[in-house]
């Protein structure tokens, strides 16, 4: 099985127990996920198979959706609930101080990733470091946040859904607004409800990938390689071009049909099968190969 599984991954599971998981109910080795979860939030997780574990960057890169609860006046060590608590305070704040923060977040924006969390420093990591009591500088990174909806106001809890980049911390979002409002704030629950174009809906959990696995159907529901890529544009090989695309050689014009020298492209062989990702080189009059799936 080549291609991608949509993962509900539920509370309590890392995303690096989903795979050892998978592993043992698919019987298969080759697999990864493209988006840590912290152990206690849930949501979308997609988990590449076979050839596909070489989309993980792409898909790692794709835009996240969240739904997050807020905990207002309440600060912890780990910025969410599983955390010591460090500081509470009454929250005096309006519903319309709260908005108008809120709204403030929208757009770039440079964050400070957590002490708790897997990021390394000189090669340790950074929740290793926190538990060991110590705290290290981080550098701000640049996050994009595109859409920020208030679900639902019922102070002190906030309840928002959140789109944005890759690498973002929802539990430093929260502790950031509550920092802005001047009572802190902590993050008390997260769902992950879209990860590029897997949702929410689409998604399965261990158990039912177990069932699936054992009424036959689980190939059913992996996402073919060319079907995952398919916001690309899609060229084909002419017979004569068949044996140099399943050799993962560059194309000249001569051998494929079409044409498209913007970006990425799916390479598919004369019958419409896909084997690769391709992309026009102007100095080199040819496309050339960026990752196959042969």
């Amino acid at each position: 099985m080549d291609g991608v599984l949509n993962i509900r991954k539920e509370k309590g599971f890392t995303s690096f127990d989903v795979v050892a998981k998978l592993r043992g109910i698919l019987h298969m080795k080759k697999i990864g996920h493209t988006g840590t979860l912290d152990p206690e939030a849930e949501g979308v997780l997609p988990v590449v198979l076979g050839k596909a574990t070489k989309l993980v960057d792409l898909l790692t890169d794709k835009q996240k959706t969240y739904e997050a609860l807020m905990h207002l006046g309440l600060e912890t060590d780990t910025q969410d609930m599983t955390g010591t608590v460090l500081c509470e305070k009454t929250v005096e704040v309006s519903e319309e101080e709260v908005e108008a923060v809120i709204r403030g977040f929208v757009g770039e924006y440079k964050q400070v990733p957590p002490m708790y969390s897997a990021l390394k420093v000189d090669g340790k990591k950074l929740y290793e470091l926190a538990r060991e009591g110590k705290t290290v500088e981080r550098k701000a990174r640049t996050v994009h946040f595109y859409e920020i909806d208030i679900k639902e106001i019922n102070l002190p809890y906030v309840r928002f859904s959140v789109t944005c980049s890759k690498g973002t911390y929802i539990r430093t979002l929260c502790h950031d607004i509550g920092q802005k409002l001047g009572c802190g704030g902590c993050m008390e629950e997260l769902i992950r409800t879209r990860s590029g174009n897997f949702t929410w809906e689409d998604s399965m959990t261990l158990t039912e990938v177990e069932e699936a696995v054992k009424d036959g159907t689980i190939e059913d529901r992996v996402i073919r390689i060319g079907q995952v890529l398919k916001d690309y544009p899609e060229i084909f090989c002419t017979r004569e071009g068949d044996r140099l695309l399943e050799n993962g050689n560059a194309l000249t014009e001569y051998f494929v049909k079409g044409s498209h020298k913007e970006g990425w492209i799916r390479m598919c062989d004369s019958q419409g099968e896909f084997k690769g990702i391709y992309q026009w080189d102007e100095a080199k009059n040819r496309y050339q190969p960026q990752k196959m799936f042969l």
